[in-house]
């Protein structure tokens, strides 16, 4: 079995190697510093990984606007399936979608892959617990306060190790061909109660304040995050304050165990947050 798995350095990528290396799989790991180093923006590049490579991982911000040509690529030169990494959210508004004005695009990367002509998964995250670092982590590392905006606010953080495993077990085998998969974690958490989860793991008594959102929002531009953004993520939190998040049973379903919890992605992480 050879797989070819794009993003191979990132978040993802990275537990996903790993994984599918432990089951004995050759892994054609594609990125700008990896094994197989190709610039993405010329598909044609990434030719020599996919000959003779039975299944393809499609990471949406490694492949970008050249997704149709990689599938091209791909079916042309014999790859008998591809799983791509979408978002949960993928169907929402476009102008809901705050990770566009990074330059995510799941959407358009999603349904090139459906309509690229190979059996497919599409595999659907919730937000990653990752997440909690660029939200908290600065704060942390220098106190036990947190000021943040909409206390209510909920998501249902998934661990980037059980992603990773749902990708893989979607690489290797047909049952889940044409489906998409939304996973998240196992639990909705408001961002108050995100932080008592990480103090209770730390053993610190962590102090939640909110803050309002104009006040935020200064903070996260003058902290370099992009004003468009700020202001597109600051409505979605509007929009949802108050209400749970989703929360799927589709890990537990694909991997016979629990979803990871925040918790135990905080023991996992407990020095992000430590000075």
């Amino acid at each position: 079995m050879r797989i070819v798995v794009t993003g191979a350095t990132g978040l993802v990528g990275r537990p996903l190697v790993q994984l599918l290396g432990d089951r004995g799989v050759e892994v054609r790991a594609v990125a700008r510093s990896s094994e197989v180093a190709v610039d993405l923006a010329q598909p044609e590049t990434l030719a020599p990984a996919l000959e003779g490579a039975d299944a393809l991982f499609v990471h949406p911000r490694a492949v970008g606007d050249s997704a149709g040509k990689v599938l091209a690529l791909a079916s042309e030169l014999g790859v008998r399936r591809v799983v791509v990494l979408s978002a949960i959210n993928v169907d929402d508004d476009l102008a809901h979608q705050p990770s566009r004005l990074n330059g995510d695009r799941n959407k358009e990367v999603e349904e090139a892959v459906v309509a690229g002509g190979l059996p497919w998964v599409a595999v659907r995250p919730s937000s990653f617990a990752a997440n909690v670092i660029g939200m908290f982590g600065a704060q942390l590392r220098g106190g036990d306060v947190v000021r943040a905006p909409y206390g209510d606010f909920a998501e249902a953080p998934i661990h980037e190790a059980d992603l990773a495993a749902v990708i893989a077990e979607a690489l290797l085998n047909e049952e889940f061909d044409g489906r998409r998969l939304r996973v998240t974690g196992p639990q909705s958490l408001t961002h108050e109660q995100q932080v008592a989860v990480i103090g209770e793991v730390l053993g610190r008594p962590l102090t939640f304040r909110e803050v309002p959102p104009e006040l935020a929002a200064k903070g996260m531009v003058a902290h370099g995050l992009r004003e468009e953004f700020v202001t597109a993520l600051m409505a979605r939190y509007e929009r949802g304050a108050g209400q749970p998040a989703e929360v799927t049973d589709e890990v537990e379903r694909v991997l016979g165990r629990p979803a990871r919890t925040l918790a135990d992605w905080v023991a996992d992480h407990a020095a992000a947050f430590h000075a």
